[in-house]
């Protein structure tokens, strides 16, 4: 799959395209969300929207392509993935730490092996086009071997990604750890090699403090001050066992924030996966300082995590949304929205479907800072979109048939899509084979 380049050529995709006009958690769906009859692109940007026929008259000789009532849309962003637990998705029955231990570690040791981190970034690009994302942000592992494996796959494919070197100097397996030098080393190295090349960014990547000493993450701290351009990513507040280990190893610490905060690694670049059991601190100075914390739905029920806050949170700060390949049970957002839906429905609230695709498109660009170039297609935005079949199968079309609105047109592919539903991909202006 992929085709690389630019998108040169212009066309106009003609369907049922949304936009947002503002968050659909800040103001009624209706005032957000903006439909459209077109949308033109051209040199991997979007030029306009707005009915067929003013587009046609607006760029003559453009093409048209018809998409009839599919939905297009922003492709999807998904916000914390970790590109190199692909092949053991859907690995039975554990917790955080013993998946860790039995599924994780053994995997990562693999990608110091450059062939092998190649298979798998392609693999992985093309599992992810095909269920409709076009940008993600991913762990890579301590070597820097899948780190350059990841970002030549997608450079390749003229992708928008953003990945790291994760760092860990203490409690994983030999042949996993690093140093806190090294750590810094090899994470400056990269940055300098592809941080800004193309459509890629480089995020500095601690996994979370028990497999860091206090001296790698100042470490890392120090490199995030010198470079607060970039990203930096890790986790947060996972499982109570894990937060139990974390006061186990870090007992000065106020809370598990606190063992960032202390180093440096607490930000409005940081993004903090998971993000489920915050004490009252850790949610002020996370919405204090305007960082992003990034929801995983089939991740948290899958190993047994917990329920995301979702109401409690998304008012005060930046949340994304992700699939947390590979401890998350699927690579689609469309699952990912709906497990987003269940978990709130569990918390006592229900989310709008507008809210949903927003968290999965403009809402997951936002968190990773990434809102003026990708997430909604509106003027000047770089042209990843999706064209959605919102009566993919049977049981789709037959409740699609009966909405009276789009969101309850769209709702049933939320609940209930797969890669089935995503009829095209375009990276970057591009068609992809899906």
């Amino acid at each position: 799959m992929g085709n690389g380049g630019g998108g040169g050529e212009g066309v106009i995709l003609s369907g049922q395209v949304l936009s947002f006009r503002a968050s659909p958690f800040d103001a009624p769906p209706a005032e957000a969300v903006a439909l459209h009859e077109a949308v033109a692109m051209h040199n991997g940007r979007i030029l306009a929207t707005g009915t067929r026929a003013a587009l046609r008259a607006r760029f003559p000789g453009m093409p048209v392509e018809d998409h009839a009532n599919r939905l297009i849309s922003a492709g999807f962003v998904d916000a914390h993935v970790h590109y190199p637990q692909t092949a053991i998705i859907a690995s039975w029955g554990k917790r955080l730490i013993d998946w860790l231990n039995t599924y994780t570690f053994p995997e990562e040791m693999r990608f110091g092996d450059p062939d092998y981190a190649r298979a798998v970034s392609e693999r992985y690009l093309d599992l992810t086009a095909a269920h409709g994302t076009t940008t993600m942000c991913s762990f890579c592992t301590i070597h820097p071997e899948s780190v350059s494996a990841f970002f030549e796959a997608a450079r390749a494919r003229g992708q928008r990604v953003i990945a790291g070197k994760t760092c860990m100097d203490r409690n994983a397996p030999d042949g996993l750890r690093d140093d806190a030098r090294s750590a810094h080393d090899d994470s400056l190295a990269l940055l300098e090699r592809w941080h800004g090349v193309d459509r890629l960014s480089y995020a500095i990547t601690p996994r979370f403090s028990p497999t860091s000493s206090q001296a790698q993450l100042e470490a890392l701290g120090a490199l995030w001050a010198a470079h607060p351009d970039c990203l930096m990513q890790t986790h947060l507040s996972e499982q109570t066992d894990e937060i139990a280990w974390m006061r186990e190893l870090w007992p000065g610490a106020r809370d598990y924030l606190d063992t960032y905060e202390a180093h440096g690694l607490l930000g409005a670049n940081g993004l903090y996966g998971h993000a489920i059991h915050l004490e009252p601190r850790e949610r002020d100075r996370l919405a204090e300082t305007g960082a992003a914390v990034v929801h995983c739905p089939t991740s948290n029920a899958f190993i047994g995590s917990g329920l995301f806050d979702m109401a409690g949170l998304v008012g005060r700060m930046r949340v994304g949304l992700a699939t947390d390949t590979g401890g998350g049970s699927s690579f689609s957002m469309l699952r990912t929205m709906a497990a987003a839906y269940e978990i709130a429905q569990l918390r006592g609230a229900a989310l709008h479907p507008a809210q949903l695709w927003w968290l999965a498109t403009a809402g997951s660009a936002r968190s990773l800072g990434q809102q003026d170039r990708i997430g909604n297609p509106v003027e000047g935005m770089e042209a990843d979109l999706i064209a959605v079949d919102l009566a993919s199968t049977p049981s789709i079309a037959q409740a699609s048939a009966r909405a009276g609105d789009i969101w309850e047109a769209v709702f049933p592919t939320i609940m209930m899509g797969d890669d089935r539903a995503i009829a095209q991909v375009w990276i970057g202006g591009r068609p992809q084979r899906v």
